[in-house]
């Protein structure tokens, strides 16, 4: 049963993580075409009028961009921002027939929903409905993927004043621990069945680089096409007294709670169990490619340096996610 479980937690995993083993480099062919990650080419001839998006990150980021009017369906559990719940709410496991009533011009995935509901996309396609399929896994990508809500939506310049607005918050964070000679050891965990952490060029290791965190699995083996990457006990106790702070990822497919990576058998020789510095981070902030990347910033930050990453620079970081698709101004 054991091994069962295991292997589903991978499963779930994988899909969790988007398939990414499956799905094509998004890219920008010119100022109004795109290829998603699904292999389409899109022209963009106008602006879509009429959006529906089935992934929480999509939705963010589209109001996010001013899109208010727009976006007329979301997904069916999405909560933020709070207009998202003045919408519709739709699922890609029911069928194409309440999508299609809604007459959507721009239906927005990502790839795991595009590859296990095959009949869905083909269906809304046949009708005439665009369908987009993205998820950045990295900061560059991540740049590209908002450039490319952009030219969707044409919003280019305000998606350009997002990641300006971003960068500049990322940089003010790094700053702040630059100085720090003994920086927190940390192990980032993905999932604790199997012990796995995030691979190095992840959105949380971008999180915990920005809040001045010393990766202590840096040398983990990514899973193929994924944000996973294997380490294990043994490597983990290997390194014990270099492990100051444990962080747990905390979503659908990552449930522990501190009092359960602490009584797991072999943790208690970890430095950061020992002194009690055990911490979950809720996973839309670590994971997902939105300016909320800048708030998991504070919220590890304030774990690691609690000195540094104080009110003050709670108020900072939220100017910069605040601004979204606004000018910055002064800083």
């Amino acid at each position: 049963m054991k091994t069962a479980f295991s292997i589903f937690c991978v499963f779930l995993a994988l899909m969790y993580s988007g398939c990414q083993a499956r799905a094509s480099e998004m890219k920008i062919l010119d100022q109004e075409s795109i290829q998603d990650q699904g292999g389409r080419t899109i022209q963009v001839h106008e602006p879509f009028k009429r959006i529906i998006s089935l992934y929480g990150a999509h939705t963010e980021n589209l109001f996010s961009l001013g899109l208010d009017q727009e976006v007329i369906g979301v997904g069916m559990n999405e909560c933020y921002p709070p207009q998202a719940l003045e919408r519709p709410a739709f699922s890609y496991q029911e069928g194409p027939e309440k999508i299609l009533a809604h007459r959507p011009d721009l239906v927005l995935v990502r790839p795991m929903i595009d590859w296990a509901y095959p009949r869905l996309m083909d269906t809304l396609e046949r009708s005439g409905i665009t369908v987009v399929s993205l998820q950045p896994g990295s900061k560059e990508e991540m740049f590209k993927y908002w450039k490319i809500l952009g030219i969707l939506t044409g919003k280019e310049e305000q998606a350009l004043q997002i990641q300006e607005n971003f960068t500049a918050g990322l940089e003010y964070a790094r700053d702040l621990t630059s100085n720090v000679q003994d920086k927190k050891g940390v192990f980032f965990e993905s999932m604790h069945e199997q012990l796995k952490t995030f691979s190095q060029d992840s959105m949380p290791m971008l999180v915990l680089e920005a809040a001045g965190g010393k990766n202590m699995a840096a040398d983990a083996r990514q899973v193929r096409g994924t944000n996973i990457a294997d380490f294990g006990q043994e490597k983990l106790l290997s390194r014990a007294d270099k492990v100051h702070v444990y962080l747990s990822q905390d979503g659908p497919m990552n449930q522990a709670d501190p009092q359960s990576i602490k009584n797991r058998p072999g943790l208690h020789l970890l430095q950061a169990v020992q002194q009690n510095r055990v911490y979950v981070i809720d996973e839309v902030l670590v994971s997902r490619p939105t300016m909320r990347l800048l708030q998991g910033i504070y919220a590890v930050g304030g774990h690691l340096y609690p000195d540094i990453f104080d009110e003050e620079t709670r108020e900072k970081l939220d100017n910069y996610r605040n601004m979204q698709g606004s000018k910055t101004g002064d800083s």
